[in-house]
C-alpha cells in the first residue's frame, strides 16, 4: 500500500459538471499560480470536446493536498466511449459519483456506475449544482441510493458517503446547512473514504497498460497503474502481449508522471502510481509490462462489443483531392489501424472491394467523432449509413437492444409516443417530473439510429434522451426511419438563385447559390419517399426582351445544413456522406442516373 496516493475517476452523465468540478480541484490543490490565466474546462483539451461540450478521452491529471497525490482521471460520459471508461476504471480504487441536484442519476451515469461496482471500487457521492433553480439536493441523493441499490451495490458501496455543494462557485458542504467555503469537505472525504492503491512495492516490477499515449520525440508512451516494484529509467522489461502470449524485451527510456495538467519526467515510478513509461516501438491497450521474463501477463477486462458498423471509402466523387491532401486508399487504411492502437472499442476490417473498410463500433457518436478529426487532419472519404451489427444464435435471428430514456416537455409527449412505435419501440414506463415528463423505453439499435434528430425536431431542442446497450433479442422486422425522398442534382457546375427558386418548390434544400454540385449530389429533401432530379445549376437565359437586371426578386429559404452526426444517420442505404476538410456533401452511391436503373433493374430480376 501508498498511502501518499488516492487514484479515482469521475463519473457522471454528459453536462453535470464533471470537467468543471477538476478545473476547482486542480485550482485548489495549487496547480495554478496565483496569477496565472487559468482556461475553463481545461482537461478537455481535445477541440471536439471543447466544441462538442462532452469528455471523449479519459484523461489523468493530479493533485496535491496536505502532502497526499490525488490521482485523477476524468472520464467520458457518453456511452458510445465506454471503452475509454473500462480503461479508466483498471487505474483507480474510488470514483466520484457526480450527480446534478436538478436532474439527478441519468442513463449514462447508470451505464459508468455499473461498471465501477463490479470492479469493486469505493463511491464517493457528490450532488453537484444546488445553486440552480428548482434543485432537490436530498431528493437526488434518494434517488442516487435508489439507484446503487438498483445496481446490487455491496453494503460498503451503498453506505456511500455524500457531499454537496457547486463545482462552478467552488465549495462543497458535508451537510446542506453548512458554511459555504471551499473544496476542502470533499478533498477530505476522497483521504477518508478511498483506499490506497493495492500495490505491492517489495514485488518485481509489474504495470497492466490502461492507456496509449504519444509523443512526437518518444514515440508511444504505456499508462497504467504500477501494480508491484519500480520502474526505474533505464531498466529492462519484457512486455508480455495480452492477444498471443509473446514477449519482447524493451529498455525504459522515460518515466512521465502527471502533475496538475502537464507531465513531469521522474526518475523512478513507484508501486500505486499512475505513470506513462517509454521505450516500446509496439505496445498496445492490456499489454503487461514485467520486470522479468517468466511473469505472466495480467487479466484484461473485456469492453462491450460493438453494435454498429458502417463503411469507410475512399472518395471517388468528382470534386475528389480539392480541398484535402490525404485521399488514397493506403493513407485511410494506415490512419483507420493507428486509431485500433489508441481506441480499443473500436474494430477496423479490409473488405474484398479496394479502398473500402468495415469500422464496428458502439454508437453513431464515436463513429462520427472519428470522421470529424480525421476530416480535420485532412482526409478526404465517404462514410455510409451505420447498420447494427447482428448474431444468429440457435438458428434465431438476433439484433442488439437498448433501453432509452427521453425527457422531454409534457406538450410533445404524443409526438414522441408515437414517433418511438413508429420505429417499433416498447415503452416500459412514463413518470411525471416537476416541468416535464420522463419516458423510458425498449429499442432495437436499428430504430435509434436517427431518433436523436427526431427528439431535437419535435421538442424543438428541448428533449433530452439518453440510451445504454441492453441485450441482443430477436429481429423486430422492417424498420422506417426515414420517411422522405430526396432532391438529386442532374448536373455538374454552380448552383444559381434561379434554378434553387425552382427547386425549393419541391422540399427543403441543402445548399446555397454559388455551391458546386455535380450528377447524383443531394441538394434537398422531398417530402414524398422519391427520388426527384433537378437542374440545380441552371442559368436564366437572356434575350432582347428579359434583361439581366430581371429575377432580382427571387427569394430562397436558407439552405439547411446538416451536421456530420446528423447527415451519418439521416442518409439512406444507397448513399454516402462525402466528408472532406471544407464540407459535408450527401449523395448517391452510384452518381449517374442511367447507372442506378440498370442496377435496380438488375436487383429486381
Amino acid at each position: 500500500m501508498n498511502q501518499h496516493i488516492r487514484n479515482i475517476a469521475i463519473i457522471a452523465h454528459v453536462d453535470h459538471g464533471k470537467t468543471t468540478l477538476v478545473d476547482k480541484l486542480l485550482k485548489e490543490g495549487g496547480v495554478y499560480r496565483a496569477n496565472q490565466l487559468v482556461e475553463e474546462r481545461a482537461m478537455d483539451s481535445m477541440d471536439l470536446e471543447k466544441e462538442k461540450g462532452i469528455t471523449i478521452k479519459a484523461k489523468n491529471t493530479s493533485v496535491h493536498w496536505k502532502n497526499k497525490t490525488i490521482n485523477i482521471v476524468d472520464t467520458p460520459g457518453h456511452a458510445d466511449f465506454g471503452g475509454e471508461v473500462e480503461r479508466a476504471l483498471r487505474m483507480v480504487d474510488g470514483v466520484l459519483l457526480l450527480v446534478d441536484a436538478y436532474d439527478g442519476p441519468q442513463a449514462q451515469t447508470r451505464f459508468v456506475l455499473r461498471k465501477a461496482l463490479a470492479h469493486g471500487l469505493k463511491v464517493v457521492i457528490v450532488i453537484n449544482k444546488i445553486d440552480r433553480e428548482n434543485s432537490e439536493p436530498k431528493k437526488m441523493y434518494d434517488k442516487v441510493q435508489e439507484l446503487l441499490l438498483e445496481l446490487n451495490a455491496t453494503e460498503e458501496q451503498f453506505d456511500a458517503p455524500v457531499v454537496f455543494g457547486s463545482g462552478r462557485d467552488g465549495y462543497m458542504m458535508y451537510h446542506l446547512g453548512d458554511e459555504r467555503k471551499d473544496m476542502s469537505p470533499l478533498f477530505q472525504t476522497i483521504l477518508d473514504h478511498v483506499p490506497p492503491p493495492f500495490a505491492k512495492p517489495k514485488e518485481p516490477f509489474h504495470m497492466l497498460v490502461s492507456n496509449i499515449d504519444w509523443s512526437d520525440y518518444v514515440g508511444r508512451i504505456a499508462v497504467g497503474k504500477i501494480l508491484g516494484g519500480t520502474a526505474r529509467l533505464g531498466d529492462t522489461v519484457y512486455v508480455i502481449r495480452h492477444s498471443d502470449g509473446s514477449k519482447t524485451r524493451a529498455k525504459i527510456t522515460k518515466v512521465i508522471e502527471f502533475t496538475g495538467l502537464g507531465t513531469a519526467e521522474a526518475q523512478s515510478g513507484t508501486a500505486g502510481n499512475i505513470v506513462g513509461l517509454s521505450g516500446f516501438e509496439d505496445i498496445d491497450i492490456g499489454d503487461t509490462i514485467a520486470a522479468s521474463e517468466d511473469q505472466h501477463a495480467l487479466p484484461f477486462t473485456q469492453i462491450d462489443p460493438p453494435t454498429l458498423e458502417m463503411q469507410f471509402c475512399v472518395n471517388d466523387g468528382p470534386l475528389v483531392g480539392r480541398e484535402g491532401k490525404l485521399v488514397t486508399s493506403r493513407q485511410l487504411r494506415d490512419r483507420l489501424y493507428r486509431e485500433l492502437k489508441t481506441n480499443v472499442s473500436i474494430k477496423v476490417e479490409d473488405t474484398d472491394s479496394a479502398g473500402v473498410y468495415n469500422v464496428k463500433a458502439r454508437g453513431a457518436m464515436q463513429i462520427a467523432v472519428l470522421v470529424e478529426t480525421m476530416r480535420r487532419e485532412g482526409f478526404e472519404l465517404l462514410v455510409s449509413r451505420p447498420t447494427v451489427i447482428e448474431r444468429v444464435e440457435n438458428g434465431q435471428r438476433l439484433e442488439p437492444y437498448e433501453t432509452v430514456w427521453i425527457e422531454v416537455p409534457d406538450e410533445c409527449v404524443g409526438a414522441i409516443v408515437q414517433n418511438l412505435a413508429n420505429r417499433k419501440g416498447l415503452m416500459t414506463n412514463m413518470e411525471k417530473l416537476s416541468h416535464s415528463t420522463m419516458i423510458e423505453a425498449t429499442i432495437t439499435t436499428r430504430g435509434l439510429i436517427g431518433f436523436e434528430i427526431d427528439v431535437v425536431n419535435a421538442t424543438s431542442g428541448r428533449g433530452v434522451l439518453s440510451h445504454l446497450f441492453k441485450e441482443y433479442a430477436p429481429y423486430a422486422g422492417e424498420v422506417l426511419t426515414r420517411l422522405t425522398g430526396t432532391i438529386l442534382a442532374t448536373e455538374a457546375g454552380v448552383t444559381t438563385a434561379y434554378a434553387l427558386e425552382s427547386a425549393q418548390e419541391r422540399g427543403m434544400l441543402f445548399v446555397s447559390p454559388g455551391e458546386e454540385v455535380y450528377e447524383g449530389m443531394i441538394v434537398g429533401e422531398n417530402p414524398r419517399n422519391e427520388d426527384v432530379p433537378v437542374n440545380a445549376v441552371r442559368a436564366k437565359q437572356l434575350t432582347n426582351f428579359r434583361s439581366q437586371g430581371e429575377g432580382k426578386g427571387i427569394q430562397l429559404t436558407p439552405a439547411t445544413k446538416l451536421s456530420l452526426e446528423r447527415a451519418i444517420e439521416y442518409i439512406a442505404a444507397d448513399e454516402f456522406v462525402e466528408v472532406t476538410p471544407k464540407n459535408l456533401r450527401l449523395r448517391k452511391r452510384i452518381l449517374s442516373a442511367v447507372e442506378r436503373r440498370k442496377q435496380d433493374r438488375r436487383s429486381a430480376g
